[in-house]
Formats: C-alpha cells, sequence, structure tokens
C-alpha cells in the first residue's frame, strides 16, 4: 500500500507514527514509514519535524552524535495553544 502524499501530508503520518509509538529515533521513523511504503528523504523529514516542533507537537533532542529521539507532547486541553 503505497500512500499518496497529496492526500495525507508528511508531517500528519510523521506526527501519527510517533504518537501511536510515544517516541522513536529517527532512523526508527524513516524505516516504518518505508514499510508503509512512503518514501522519504532525510531532508524531508527535517521539515516535516521542523513544522511539528513549531506547532508544538513533538519534541526532538539529540542522544548521540548521528541520532535523535522524537518525542509526542503532551496535549492539555484546558492550556491555550499559543506560543506567545
Amino acid at each position: 500500500m503505497v500512500l499518496d502524499l497529496m492526500v495525507f501530508p508528511l508531517r500528519n503520518l510523521v506526527y501519527e507514527r510517533v504518537k501511536a509509538a510515544g517516541h522513536l529515533e529517527d532512523k526508527e521513523l524513516i524505516e516504518l514509514l518505508k514499510k508503509e511504503g512512503v518514501v522519504i528523504t532525510l531532508g524531508n523529514l527535517n521539515k516535516a519535524l521542523m513544522h511539528l516542533e513549531i506547532l508544538n507537537l513533538i519534541t526532538v533532542r539529540w542522544v548521540g552524535k548521528n541520532k535523535r529521539r522524537i518525542e509526542a507532547l503532551k496535549q492539555d486541553p484546558e492550556k491555550p495553544q499559543a506560543i506567545w
């Protein structure tokens, strides 16, 4: 099953996979998406991660020289989502 990225934006797919797992490493996420038929480059992943981090949905941390840990943030329904 190859997913059409025009129907499902990449950042939505990335967020759903990270949210379901709680946390993933960047290489694990790429492999998970490849198994689902999504062709993704590291540059496209970085853009999607940046958008999600700006929206305060995930956090990305370096855990080694070449590894990043991507975590889904808990959403509090009482807290407003504005950043200012």
